[in-house]
């Protein structure tokens, strides 16, 4: 008797992979190699993802007990990774009417990931080519949005990102700042002069220390920013230093009402350290009577 065909080979289901995920997404972010499998590298990616996910789908929720089409714009968006994994394990099944907007200045990132959604049905997705600065403007977003993320937005997009937040009274804030120089350069422009007066300037003397310490130092202010405007703030890591050096993850909660003293904090911080060119970049208006 003639040997009977074998029935095609079903797929593997794969543990790691969470139920109802899209498995052509998880591809075009090459978590999944294109046979859909995972090796060693695209698991260690997979497991990042769920670990920036962790911190984000809590703030998700809250927000979608009271808006259920909540705004969330993502800055510096690239191909827009965080969005469309948010949507992908978020609002697909728990937040239909949800909106997530990817803000991206090349276009062609933005006419890829406009054609991925379109591909994926995923409805709520939309891509705009705008700066981050010039988002806070622009009409093609609403005058509110309850969710700001900015991962890795270099040098200075991070602080329009915060900008763009406060403008628009965002309840969450999600950054990871990446690559910056402003406030090191400052820094070094009257490092001789500080060192007469401090010997705390030795801190960021020697150059690879005026990066470093420069670096850190524009998240603390930043910090202090957001304090300033009513936000109370979770500091941490986003993955192990061994995955990247541009690791630290801040979660900004808006609480309400301007904080005086963050302002007053911000203020002396940049002068007793001779950065008060850079107080516009840090702007804080300052608090009403009524602030703490």
């Amino acid at each position: 008797m003639p040997a009977k065909p074998k029935a095609p080979a079903q797929p593997v289901a794969i543990p790691e992979i969470r139920p109802g995920q899209s498995i052509e997404l998880l591809k075009e972010l090459h978590i999944l190699t294109r046979d859909g499998k995972l090796n060693q590298d695209t698991r260690r990616k997979l497991k990042q993802v769920y670990h920036l996910y962790q911190f984000i789908e809590p703030l998700l929720a809250e927000t979608l007990a009271d808006t259920p089409n909540f705004t969330l714009v993502d800055h510096g968006a690239g191909k827009s990774y965080l969005g469309f994994i948010l949507y992908d394990l978020f609002c697909k099944a728990q937040a239909p009417e949800a909106r997530i907007v990817g803000i991206e200045t090349r276009d062609e990132l933005v006419t890829r990931s406009r054609d991925l959604a379109q591909r994926l049905a995923f409805p709520g997705m939309e891509f705009h080519n705008l700066s981050v600065a010039d988002s806070i403007t622009s009409p093609l977003l609403p005058p509110q949005v309850d969710v700001v993320t900015a991962l890795h937005a270099c040098n200075t997009a991070t602080d329009d990102a915060i900008r763009f937040a406060l403008a628009k009274e965002a309840r969450f804030i999600v950054l990871v700042p990446c690559c910056q120089a402003e406030v090191a350069t400052v820094l070094n422009q009257h490092k001789g002069e500080r060192l007469k007066e401090s010997v705390l300037t030795e801190i960021w003397r020697h150059p690879i220390h005026t990066r470093e310490f420069g670096s850190h130092l524009t998240n603390v202010l930043r910090c202090l920013q957001l304090e300033a405007h009513g936000y109370q703030l979770r500091v941490t890591e986003l993955v192990g230093w061994e995955h990247s050096m541009k690791n630290e993850l801040i979660i900004a909660t808006r609480k309400g009402k301007p904080r005086r003293e963050a302002a007053e904090r911000l203020n002396r911080l940049l002068a007793e350290l001779g950065l008060e060119a850079l107080q516009s970049r840090f702007f804080t208006p300052a608090p009403t009577p009524h602030s703490v």
